[in-house]
């Protein structure tokens, strides 16, 4: 069973940095796109990146040039790393990833970005 396991998150005064990381384990022998979405509360649901296993990647416009998501794909990692965090940034943020079998998408249990000072 393949599980997505986020760390990263946590409290940030505005300006600052965050980078969160999302690995799976378990039987998951060939991704293809990896990525971010974030839930704020009352919110729609965001994508804010993704990253093909090419390399290539595509941003939300609100995150574009502050946000930079990377993979790792010996470890089966994808990481997003938050610079100039703003309050409207405060969210839950999942991560998902879509094997090549099938087209399965993945998803983590979502970690808390709280921007705040």
């Amino acid at each position: 069973q393949v599980q997505l396991v986020e760390s990263g998150g946590g409290w940030v005064q505005p300006g600052g940095s965050l980078k969160l990381s999302c690995a799976a384990s378990g039987s998951i022998f060939s991704i293809n796109a990896m990525g971010w979405y974030r839930q704020a509360p009352g919110k729609q649901r965001e994508l804010l990146a993704s990253i093909t296993s090419g390399g290539s990647t595509n941003y939300a416009d609100s995150v574009k040039g502050r946000f930079t998501i990377a993979r790792d794909n010996a470890k089966n990692t994808v990481y997003l790393q938050m610079n100039s965090l703003k309050p409207e940034d405060t969210a839950v943020y999942y991560c998902f990833q879509v094997a090549a079998v099938k087209d399965q998408v993945y998803t983590g249990q979502g970690t808390q970005v709280t921007v705040s000072s």
